[in-house]
């Protein structure tokens, strides 16, 4: 068994938590895709998508939450996949969540740029490189989105507390924001809401356009999966992960449909769409408002940037160093920093491997959007599976070597957000489906799989050879000491291998 298991230290607060799964959610897509959305369902449409993805993300989290409080660890979905299902499970779980993450950081990054461009089309459009499908890329833009990137790689790299404390800072920031500007749009004697209507978009049934919204729940919500990644380094108990992902996704689904409405108060909103604004929210409520009130969305916007990018740096640089750790990936990932106690190289990778992105024009951005949806709906189906394996319907139930609670009414949780999970998932995936992806996305998506394949043939040999003893001590912190009784332990660890071969793991 390995001597050294790196561990982080115990920094985060409730609230700091809280900030990052609810600043991670709502990002920069509340303020800067409500126009695209309203034009894709209609306002109505748009908003019960969003509550009903956020019903369902809701059971998906609940389910979470148990797994948080029985084994407080960091990697998310990469440790409850392997502690019921074994490590190929667990690798693939992990290596689909990598793409949804760092994507999300990228995007994130790429939306400062574009609210520059909106704002200083004169200054952005200088220097002009090339073209990729139609989006023209300029030296500018591409310095400001880099600049950004680096920013928050040092800010992660300089610790824990300096994430947390920010993350705080920038929601509170957000949501003043947010309120000002949803505010001022609705007593405007300038709006109404007739211009909300028609609610549904025409043409196309009023449940297909809400099933297209659904579908992209996954991406919406994913910043609540902080919570899990950073489960290790709670200050507090672990049974407030519960309250603390109920709430962040609640009013996350609040904050999108406040949005929603107040961009489509200012003018019909079958207009909006059609102008095909590069910030349609930001063109709405300076219509209106008129700089004042787009002074004040820029603040929130650049908050949404800001606490995106910070809640996805740590969520992706926490899910590497727990592969890292594992040596599922090369344990570099895994190296803490000597003063700050941070995965720095896993902090450095993301930023370099982001740095990317501004090189390239929003249209495949977005198709790496669609797809990312798929990395986050595989890890919420491991997630809700983890934990209907973790509990029992009664005490004569097979345990599975997991020491199972009896707990029928999570099991029933869990169970149904197994279903939900499913239910994204087919939304992308089966054709002709309201939310499916498209020819770009399935290129970027095999080209990941295949990735992944080579990655694993080459670089997981130690971890394929590890026992399964030495695994539950490096992923779950699972130790036996000197004076537990071995034998006992190799048998639960033995039953539980046994279970796990039936989902593929031998």
């Amino acid at each position: 068994m390995s001597d050294q298991r790196n561990t982080l230290a115990k920094t985060f607060k409730p609230h700091w938590i809280w900030a990052m799964a609810f600043g991670s959610a709502v990002g920069w897509g509340s303020f800067v895709l409500p126009a695209n959305w309203i034009a894709q369902a209609g306002p109505l449409g748009v908003i019960i998508g969003f509550a009903i993805g956020a019903a369902a993300m809701i059971l998906i989290g609940v389910s979470t939450a148990y797994l948080i409080r029985a084994y407080p660890v960091t990697g998310g979905p990469f440790a409850y996949s392997y502690l019921c299902f074994g490590r190929n499970h667990a690798f693939i779980c992990g290596w689909f969540l990598i793409l949804g993450y760092a994507s999300v950081v990228a995007l994130n990054a790429s939306a400062m740029g574009l609210m520059v461009k909106f704002l200083f089309p004169g200054f952005v459009k200088t220097g002009q490189l090339y073209s990729v499908a139609g989006w023209n890329i300029y030296l500018v833009q591409v310095l400001i989105v880099s600049g950004i990137l680096i920013l928050f790689a040092w800010l992660n790299y300089r610790g824990a507390g300096v994430s947390g404390r920010t993350q705080f800072l920038f929601c509170v920031l957000l949501l003043m924001a947010a309120v000002v500007v949803t505010i001022g749009m609705a007593s405007s004697p300038s709006t109404t809401l007739s211009n909300l209507s028609p609610a549904f978009k025409p043409g196309i049934g009023s449940w297909s356009a809400i099933a297209g919204i659904v579908a992209i729940a996954p991406w919406a919500y994913v910043g609540f999966d902080t919570v899990p990644q950073t489960a290790e380094e709670f200050n507090f108990s672990p049974r407030k992960a519960t309250t603390l992902i109920i709430s962040a996704l609640a009013i996350a689904a609040i904050h999108y449909s406040i949005l929603i409405v107040a961009t489509g108060l200012a003018m019909p909103w079958t207009d909006l769409a059609a102008r095909h604004e590069l910030w349609g929210t930001g063109y709405a409520v300076q219509s209106v408002l008129g700089y004042g009130g787009l002074s004040v969305l820029v603040v929130a916007l650049t908050m949404g940037i800001f606490t995106g990018l910070n809640g996805f740096y740590i969520s992706t640089s926490r899910l590497m160093f727990a592969m890292g750790r594992a040596r599922a990936i090369p344990p570099m990932f895994a190296r803490l920093h000597y003063n700050h106690n941070t995965p720095y190289n896993s902090i450095v990778f993301v930023c370099v491997i982001s740095l990317v992105a501004p090189w390239f024009g929003r249209p495949v951005l977005l198709w790496i959007v669609n797809m990312s949806a798929i990395g986050v709906s595989i890890a919420y189906l491991y997630y809700c599976l983890a934990a209907y394996r973790l509990f029992r319907w009664h005490a004569g139930s097979p345990a599975n070597g997991l020491n199972a609670e009896v707990a029928p009414f999570k099991k029933i949780v869990s169970l149904v957000g197994s279903g939900c999970s499913i239910g994204f998932l087919g939304l992308l995936l089966i054709p002709g489906s309201p939310g499916a992806l498209g020819m770009p996305s399935w290129i970027v998506l095999a080209f990941w799989v295949a990735l992944g394949v080579g990655f694993y043939t080459m670089y997981a040999g130690d971890y394929q050879n590890s026992s399964t003893e030495e695994l539950d001590y490096l992923i779950l912190g699972e130790q036996v000491s000197a004076q537990e009784d071995k034998t006992n332990y190799r048998t639960h660890t033995t039953r539980r291998a046994e279970s796990a071969s039936t989902w593929g793991k031998q």
